[in-house]
């Protein structure tokens, strides 16, 4: 409290030194935002500021819009493409009325008009003639290799046009793990059949790993760890075994004691 008395007689004392020398003192006023504002926007809002074009001394350049050039589609070839459009869908090839219609009936069989289902249908047939056992075989193991082939496949297609497809990426990778069991029953049952059936649809049998695990670096020091403990042991019992063998080992004749003609000594030998 008394820091400010000293502060507010100073100040007063120095305004009455100041007017007694004819200095005049003019106390700031306080300026209102209401007054500030309105100057700010009359000063900004001059056509010479606000408008750029209108300056002379700033060079202002417009924007260029360039037009972009249209992206090509990628074509990606499908298994279903090298399927001749003229071709009866499955449900007609064994009607004989559908060879004799007109043209435009046949377009509408045909697989020209096709739906993806249909031609996928014609495909699956298509695989199964290659390595089916008889006409009516439809429960084989090779049949059941054909008709995943051409799911896996399909699911490939579709995969390459949508690869943010996460339900279609797990379908097809469920179907491979079927398939590669069918194929390694039947390549330890019936090898020729393996052989011409990997042959036939396109296969390429691959051995899968005797074992596989991701390698972190906890499992690279436990392994380590064990590999040590397993040689730590194998010493042990190999030095076990040593003394084993030479605790049941039978003394040579260099080494036994003397004979009983010797130890008599000469009094024996005298009689």
């Amino acid at each position: 409290m008394s820091l400010k008395n000293v502060f507010s007689s100073t100040s007063h004392a120095l305004w009455k030194c100041m007017s007694l020398k004819g200095i005049t003192f003019v106390r700031p006023q306080h300026v209102p935002c209401t007054t500030v504002a309105p100057r700010l926007l009359s000063h900004w809002s001059r056509p010479d500021i606000c408008n750029p074009k209108s300056n002379e001394n700033i060079g202002i350049q417009p924007k260029r819009q360039y037009a972009r050039a249209a992206r090509k589609k990628q074509e990606i070839p499908s298994q279903l493409s090298d399927l001749p459009p003229s071709m009866l869908k499955l449900d007609y090839t064994s009607v004989p009325l559908a060879q004799t219609t007109d043209d435009v009936v046949k377009r509408l069989l045909s697989l020209e008009l096709a739906s993806h289902s249909e031609k996928l249908q014609v495909k699956l047939e298509e695989l199964i003639a290659k390595v089916q056992r008889d006409k009516d075989d439809r429960t084989s193991t090779e049949v059941k290799v054909a008709i995943l082939t051409g799911r896996i496949r399909n699911f490939q297609d579709h995969l390459l046009k949508h690869p943010k497809d996460k339900a279609n990426k797990r379908r097809m990778l469920m179907s491979i793990d079927r398939r590669k069991k069918k194929l390694k029953f039947l390549r330890r049952t019936r090898y020729e059949a393996f052989e011409h059936v990997c042959q036939q649809l396109g296969i390429t049998y691959t051995f899968p790993p005797e074992y596989y695990r991701h390698a972190t670096r906890r499992w690279q020091a436990k392994k380590a760890l064990c590999i040590k403990v397993f040689k730590e042991l194998q010493k042990q019992k190999a030095a076990q075994k040593a003394k084993g063998k030479q605790a049941v080992k039978p003394p040579s004749p260099e080494t036994a004691g003397p004979t009983s003609t010797e130890s008599q000594g000469p009094a024996a030998q005298e009689h």
